[in-house]
């Protein structure tokens, strides 16, 4: 039996849950047991999303989800037609990019910030060491990430490095995990080299929540150990990361390189774009001006605070 946390006012029991895959308006939710069921909203809307731990009625074989619980951070996007939510009540956010193809800085910087507007700890991980040249000037363009304190791993996961395994293990050990990253990067590698028979364990929650229907889930949460103390979330791959969500005057604070050259500001109101004494300005790189904030840091950051005054309007 699930775990009962108590009944409603007509005296119906609840029990707890999490969910662990969904699709549509069906959510796969798995009890303090292990055993796992579809549950659907109560009403039109679905709320929950993987990683929510809520509180859920039986129907049949099936249940009802009654409430979700409060969530610690929620990490999503939005752009300005529709809101994503990848995943509820994360540890931390592993980025994985790699050195071919080409990794994009503005998504990987739209990403970081959404992490830090949810106080979630971001990973930044290189895939694809073993390409020597190529890894080496991908290496180099995140030189600005490690000066400002995110934790950069170098993987190469194709050439199944068993340290690169040993060290993901660690890192990851005891926590909640979302993998994060565009297609190509490598995460379906890396979740099958972490969660052995992952892709066919894909392929039942496919069927499961689509009737049989082959279909990729959207997102899925996977036990790394037996104790189920350690999860990955699968995330599908984006081309665009909105930040609708975030306003303007908030972007300084969600970027560290900014953030540290803003307490030198004139103004307590500075946009950082065109203020005199602004101590942002003063400290963009150039090769006649060395600077503690990359020109193309800078430039990103110019971009998404246009894009998000004239998503205002």
């Amino acid at each position: 039996m699930a775990k009962q946390r108590g009944g409603t006012a007509s005296g119906v029991v609840l029990r707890d849950g999490l969910v662990v895959a969904s699709h549509g308006r069906h959510c796969l939710v798995e009890t303090p047991e292990g055993e796992r069921l579809i549950c659907h909203p109560r009403g039109k809307k679905s709320h929950a999303v993987v990683g929510d731990r809520i509180q859920w009625q039986a129907s049949e074989d099936e249940g009802t989800i009654e409430k979700v619980l409060q969530r610690k951070n929620l990490f999503y996007r939005q752009d300005e037609i529709r809101t994503k939510s990848f995943a509820a009540n994360l540890d931390q956010v592993l980025i994985l990019i790699a050195a071919e193809p080409e990794f994009s800085e503005t998504q990987l910087t739209r990403a970081l910030i959404a992490a830090a507007a949810e106080r979630i700890t971001p990973i930044i991980a290189l895939n694809k060491s073993d390409l020597t040249v190529p890894f080496q000037r991908a290496w180099s363009r995140l030189a600005p990430y490690r000066r400002m304190g995110y934790q950069v791993l170098p993987l190469a996961l194709t050439a199944s490095d068993p340290s690169d395994r040993a060290t993901m293990s660690t890192m990851l050990a005891s926590k909640t995990t979302l993998v994060l990253g565009p297609s190509g990067a490598g995460k379906s590698t890396l979740i099958n080299l972490l969660v052995p028979g992952a892709t066919a364990l894909t392929g039942e929650i496919s069927q499961a929540l689509n009737s049989g229907k082959h279909t990729t889930t959207s997102t899925t949460w996977y036990w790394v150990d037996a104790a189920r103390s350690t999860a990955l979330i699968d995330s599908p791959g984006f081309q665009e990361f909105g930040l609708h969500h975030i306003e303007a005057m908030q972007l300084a604070h969600l970027m560290p390189d900014i953030a540290e050259q803003a307490t030198d500001c004139k103004f307590y109101n500075c946009t950082h774009l065109h203020e005199p004494g602004c101590g942002v300005i003063a400290q963009v790189d150039s090769p006649d001006h060395p600077g503690a904030i990359s020109a193309s840091r800078y430039r990103i950051y110019g971009e998404l605070f246009a894009e998000l005054t004239q998503s205002r309007y």
